[in-house]
């Protein structure tokens, strides 16, 4: 496969790593989750980037594995996912992996258990079913309530939701800057040059970072096999979901990932980057 496309996919793991998950591009990340959070939450000037991995309190627990995982100086802790498909209890996981950044404020000794505020930020290229006759509302934010008062009962855990497929405003149509960072998370793949409206000095550098041509032999190779990987994802769900079977689902995946592993190693990947682009273990990989 040679990809034609000018820019790259920021549904792709490599994509929104290489964009958003790096110091160099510290600027674009904070400039998303500024015009995403509005100046009322408190504007953030820099971030520190976390280790992806948090190990549980007991070891039986599973790993909670983001995309992104930071904080700013004032300890306000962000977990930015992409989410290419559906997937079982996708709330449910999300709920559980934000235990995590709340379980590491804890103090030893005496501790008031005073925390600082996470939030849980999903960029999801599907539609929430409950939600799918609604066009409409393609930004949720969630807070913990109550339900007598309906006021906000606690509004350091906050859940933001963005439901990709229903963001279709065209070009000409965008009237603030969080339409045009939605646009352009949905379209840089498909365009193929910079559009006028899209001239502001942050995204002059996201459209410097996401072109094609200017990456190493190495990384337009890790972007091909990546690319691949959510292709193939997309198919896959896609066709499991309309035939309704979700164990062809599960199967279709696995061949897919291990194909896709194989291919890398016999390219010479090293296992943890097999591992990282294609979620499947080092055992796993291992044995292939």
């Amino acid at each position: 496969m040679r990809i034609k496309d000018k820019y790259i996919s920021p549904f792709t793991d490599f994509g929104f790593k290489k964009l958003f998950g790096t110091e160099p591009n510290q600027d674009l990340l904070i400039d998303f989750l500024n015009t995403l959070l509005g100046k009322e939450t408190g504007e953030i000037v820099e971030l520190t980037y976390l280790p992806t991995e948090q190990l549980p309190a007991r070891l039986v627990d599973r790993k909670a594995i983001f995309d992104i995982y930071c904080e700013t100086a004032i300890g306000e802790k962000f977990i930015v996912e992409i989410q290419k498909a559906k997937q079982n209890y996708f709330k449910e996981r999300s709920i559980y992996y934000s235990t995590f950044p709340i379980q590491s404020q804890a103090e030893k000794g005496e501790w008031q258990f005073q925390l600082n505020a996470v939030y849980t930020i999903g960029i999801l290229d599907f539609v929430f079913d409950e939600d799918k006759n609604d066009e409409q509302v393609y930004h949720h934010e969630v807070q913990l309530f109550d339900k007598q008062t309906q006021q906000i009962f606690y509004d350091k855990l906050t859940y933001i939701y963005l439901e990709m497929p229903k963001f279709n405003k065209t070009v000409v149509e965008l009237e603030t800057h969080f339409d045009k960072w939605l646009y352009i998370l949905k379209n840089l793949e498909d365009l193929t040059t910079r559009p006028k409206q899209l001239q502001e000095k942050i995204f002059q550098k996201l459209f410097e970072q996401a072109e094609i041509a200017n990456y190493s032999d190495a990384e337009y190779t890790e972007y091909e096999a990546s690319l691949k990987v959510y292709r193939d994802l997309k198919n896959v769900i896609d066709t499991a979901f309309s035939d309704g079977i979700q164990q062809g689902l599960e199967q279709g995946i696995k061949a897919t990932r291990l194909e896709n592993a194989r291919k890398m190693k016999q390219k010479n990947f090293s296992a943890q980057d097999i591992a990282d682009i294609t979620g499947l273990s080092i055992e796993q990989i291992k044995s292939l």
